[in-house]
């Protein structure tokens, strides 16, 4: 049997469980790229704004995924509209996905800060390569098994809301509400669907000293059907410029119980309007055995714009925030 069959087979018997209860990217440095979580906060952070972020999952694994994506937010019309959309692009295996999102907010007064009211539109392009499966003897020989390119393009729409204040920030939404067949044959049956993912995230600041200050931050993720997932990170900001931090993803095997992995994360505010960030995941899983970690890098910039909270710039660090 060929070591690339081999390969490939291994990875998808270790992968097919987690894909099953997480359709949806996941990502370590999601507190750069909320708009992708929840449309609601298109617009929060006051300035026209882009993100461009890449990450490789479980390196040295064939065919393991990875993600690319490009983020862009702004308010509007008095601050009081935001804007924004997203341009992915996610390859495992033989199969890619390609989705265009558009957000809208609307921003209203609350007690210490604002509630952003957020609704999503988007169109996913599902594509799996059959032919460039590897199998024991030629795949054509079965007439059962696709031999060619498939695809489906499927819309969908979700909601959310994003609570924030000078220090702190609370959002929970569900960006995909339709659960639409996906399946690439049209044989009349429905074997799988969308599912809807309900995400909560929240974050804080606290001042421990003149150039120190604390920010845990947690996302947690639902599934109806599937085990309870969460990311929980804290980091350190150093003089307003450097922030260095650790999270801890749940999940992972049910059989040692360790979780999915343990992050460092570094980022730096390399230029008044700019951020770089690095992730690096280790796998507490037994997927450790067969791949590196996985990696993640970020960068986000501001073109203009006036802070969402008084008293800030937009060459403060609490944009990126």
């Amino acid at each position: 049997m060929p070591m690339r069959f081999l390969t490939i087979l291994l990875f998808w018997c270790c992968v097919l469980p987690s894909l099953f209860a997480q359709q949806e990217e996941q990502f370590t440095q999601f507190m750069h790229y909320k708009l992708g979580l929840n449309p609601a906060y298109a617009g929060a952070a006051g300035g026209i704004s882009f993100a461009a972020l890449t990450r490789n999952q479980w390196l040295g694994l064939n065919g393991a995924p990875q993600t690319q994506l490009v983020s862009f937010s702004m308010p509007a019309w008095g601050e009081n509209v935001g804007l924004g959309a997203n341009i992915l692009r996610q390859t495992i295996g033989v199969s890619s996905n390609y989705s265009l999102e558009t957000a809208y907010s609307y921003r209203i007064p609350a007690p210490r800060g604002y509630l952003n009211l957020g609704l999503q539109a988007s169109a996913r392009m599902i594509r799996t390569d059959f032919s460039k499966l590897n199998g024991t003897q030629p795949i054509e020989q079965d007439p059962v098994l696709p031999t060619t390119l498939q695809s489906r393009l499927v819309p969908n729409f979700g909601a959310g809301l994003y609570y924030y204040t000078d220090n702190f920030y609370m959002g929970v939404s569900v960006p995909r509400l339709i659960q639409n067949n996906i399946d690439l044959n049209d044989d009349g049956g429905i074997i799988s669907r969308e599912v809807r993912h309900t995400y909560l995230m929240t974050g804080f600041i606290v001042t421990l000293s003149d150039v120190i200050k604390l920010q845990p931050q947690a996302l947690f993720k639902y599934v109806q059907g599937t085990p309870f997932d969460a990311d929980i990170n804290a980091s350190l900001i150093f003089m307003d410029k450097f922030i260095t931090g650790i999270s801890y993803r749940t999940g992972g095997s049910k059989e040692k119980g360790l979780g999915e992995s343990v992050s460092l994360m570094f980022s730096a505010q390399v230029a008044g309007r700019m951020l770089a960030g690095f992730s690096y995941d280790a796998s507490l899983s037994e997927l450790r055995r067969y791949s590196n970690g996985s990696l993640e890098v970020v960068l986000r910039f501001f073109l203009e714009g006036k802070a969402a909270s008084p008293g800030t710039s937009v060459d403060d660090p609490r944009f990126f925030f």
